[in-house]
C-alpha cells in the first residue's frame, strides 16, 4: 500500500490517462451524434427501427458491464487490476468500431438491421471491456481530492479536443473522402482514421499510468458483498440515476440536433449567417453549419472546463456546482424550441450559453464517481472499484441507447421519412425533431438535478471521509510492514 504522501500525480501521467478517454470519445461521440443518422440516411433504416437497434444493443450491457466490473476487481497482474485491459482490448475495439460504420453491401432491410444490431452489440461490448477498466483506473490513481479533480479537469480538456474533432470535422471529412466515391467510402475512411488515432492513444494510456490505491489488506473475495455494498449505497444510486439521465439526454439532443440543422433550420438563412465568417457553397450549408455549431460548443466547453470547473468545485463543492450548472443547462436546452427556422443567430447564441452553463459539470461526473467508490469503502471497509464504476458505465450505455432510441422513435412517430433522399420533411416531422431537441431533453436534465439532491457527499463530508480513509490506509500499511 502506497502512503498517502505518494498520491500526487504528474502532469504527464494526467495527460497520458486523459488520452484514453480521448480515444474512447472518438467512438463515443460518433455513437452519440451520428449513429442514428447513419442508420437512417446511409443504411436507410426507418427511424423507429434504427432507434430499436440502439436500444437492443444497449440492453446487452446489463450483463456485460457488471461482469467486467467483477473481473477487473479480481484481476491481479504486474501492471495492476485495470491498466492491462487497455492493452488486451485495443485491437478488437478498433476493428468493431470500423464494422459498426461499414455497410458490406446488404440490400434487404431486415438483413441490414440484423447486421447493424450485431455490429453495434459487438462495439458496445468491447467498449465495456475497455471503458469500465479505464474509468476504474481513474478512481485508483490517487485519493487526494484536489488531485482527483485535477485529473478529471485535464481529462476533459483533452476529451473536449476529441469532441471538437469528431463533432466539427466528421461531416467535412466524410464529404471530402466521398468525392468521386460513394458516401459509404467517405464514412469508412473517416472511421479508419479515427480508429488508428484511438489505437495509439490507448497504448499511451497503458504505458503512462499507475495504480496507487489498493483494496484493504486481506479483503475477502466476495462477489455477494461487492454487489450488496454497491447497490445499497445511496451515493452510488444517485450517481447511477444522474448518469443515466445525463446520457439519455445528451444522446437524444445530439442525435436530434443533426436532424434539426438539416430540416428545421432555413438553409438560406444558415448560408447567409455563415457567409459573414467563411466563404462556402450554398449546398454545404448543412454540413458546415452543423460542424461550426458543434465546434463552437466544444470551444466554449473547453474554455469553461479550464477556467471554471476546478475553481467552482474547490470553492462550492462538486455536488453544488453540478446542481446549479445542470439546472441552467436544462433551462437553456428548453429554449431551443423558440427559434424560428430563420433565427440562426439566436440558435447559435443559445448554444453558446448552454455550452458555457454545462462546461463546469463535464469533469465532475467521473471525479464524483471516484468519491462514491471511496464512500462505499468508507461505509463497508471493502473496496470494489471495478464493480462500482461498471454500474455507472452501464447507466451511461443504457442512457446512450435509450436516448438515441427515443429520438428515433419520436421523429418516426411524427412522420420522419428516412433514407437521406428527402430534402424537406412535413410539419409534423419537424415538430417532432424540435421537441427532441428542446423540451424533452430539458425535462430529462431535471431528473439529474433531482438525483443530485439525494447525493450525500458534500465538500465537508468528502474532506472528513478522505482523512478517515487515509488514516485507515496508514494503519494498514504499518501493520503490513510489521
Amino acid at each position: 500500500m502506497n502512503k498517502i504522501s505518494s498520491q500526487q500525480v504528474s502532469l504527464g501521467e494526467k495527460v497520458g490517462y486523459s488520452l484514453g478517454d480521448a480515444a474512447a470519445n472518438l467512438v463515443f461521440q460518433m455513437m452519440m451524434i451520428f449513429q442514428l443518422k447513419f442508420y437512417t440516411d446511409v443504411f436507410g433504416l426507418d427511424g423507429a427501427l434504427a432507434g430499436s437497434v440502439l436500444m437492443v444493443a444497449s440492453l446487452s450491457a446489463v450483463i456485460v458491464d457488471p461482469t467486467i466490473g467483477l473481473l477487473c476487481d479480481r484481476t491481479n497482474t504486474r501492471w495492476g487490476k485495470f491498466r492491462p485491459w487497455m492493452l488486451w482490448t485495443v485491437i478488437p475495439f478498433c476493428v468493431f468500431y470500423i464494422l459498426a460504420f461499414y455497410n458490406p453491401g446488404i440490400q434487404q432491410k431486415a438483413h441490414v438491421a440484423l447486421y447493424a444490431t450485431v455490429s453495434y452489440v459487438l462495439l458496445m461490448t468491447i467498449y465495456s471491456f475497455n471503458n469500465v477498466p479505464y474509468a476504474s483506473l481513474g478512481g485508483v490513481m490517487t485519493s487526494d481530492i484536489r488531485e482527483r479533480t485535477s485529473i478529471s479537469t485535464v481529462r476533459f480538456v483533452v476529451v473536449t479536443i476529441a469532441q471538437f474533432v469528431v463533432q466539427g470535422l466528421t461531416l467535412p471529412m466524410v464529404d471530402h473522402f466521398s468525392d468521386g466515391h460513394t458516401l459509404q467510402h467517405g464514412w469508412t475512411v473517416t472511421i479508419c482514421i479515427y480508429a488508428g488515432i484511438a489505437f495509439t492513444f490507448f497504448l499511451i494510456t497503458f504505458f503512462s499510468t499507475k495504480e496507487r490505491i489498493q483494496p484493504p489488506p486481506r479483503q475477502s473475495i466476495s462477489m455477494r458483498e461487492d454487489v450488496k455494498n454497491t447497490f445499497s449505497s445511496v451515493s452510488w444510486n444517485a450517481m447511477a440515476l444522474l448518469t443515466f439521465s445525463l446520457f439519455v439526454t445528451l444522446a437524444m439532443w445530439g442525435s436530434a440536433m443533426n436532424f434539426y440543422f438539416q430540416y428545421n433550420v432555413d438553409q438560406k438563412s444558415l448560408y447567409d449567417f455563415l457567409n459573414h465568417f467563411v466563404n462556402l457553397d450554398p449546398e454545404d450549408s448543412y454540413n458546415i453549419g452543423f460542424s461550426v455549431f458543434n465546434m463552437m460548443g466544444a470551444i466554449v466547453q473547453f474554455v469553461g472546463v479550464i477556467c471554471m470547473s476546478q475553481y467552482l468545485a474547490n470553492r462550492f463543492g462538486k455536488r453544488n456546482t453540478f446542481k446549479v450548472c445542470l439546472t441552467m443547462t436544462a433551462f437553456l436546452t428548453a429554449l431551443f424550441y423558440i427559434p424560428e427556422p430563420t433565427d440562426v443567430g439566436l440558435l447559435f447564441l443559445i448554444n453558446f450559453l448552454r455550452s458555457l452553463a454545462y462546461a463546469p459539470t463535464i469533469p465532475l461526473l467521473w471525479a464524483m464517481i471516484g468519491d462514491v467508490a471511496d464512500h462505499i469503502e468508507y461505509e463497508n471497509h471493502r473496496r470494489a472499484t471495478g464493480f462500482c464504476f461498471s454500474g455507472i458505465v452501464l447507466a451511461l450505455k443504457l442512457g446512450l441507447g435509450f436516448g438515441g432510441a427515443i429520438a428515433g422513435i419520436i421523429i418516426s412517430m411524427f412522420g420522419y421519412v428516412s433514407g437521406g433522399e428527402v430534402t424537406i420533411q412535413n410539419e409534423s416531422a419537424m415538430l417532432g425533431i424540435k421537441l427532441v431537441s428542446s423540451v424533452v431533453p430539458a425535462m430529462l436534465f431535471m431528473v439529474g438535478v433531482v438525483a443530485l439532491h439525494y447525493y450525500p457527499i458534500t465538500k465537508e463530508y468528502n474532506e472528513n471521509m478522505q482523512a478517515e480513509l487515509a488514516a485507515r490506509r496508514r494503519f494498514a500499511n504499518q501493520n503490513n510492514n510489521v
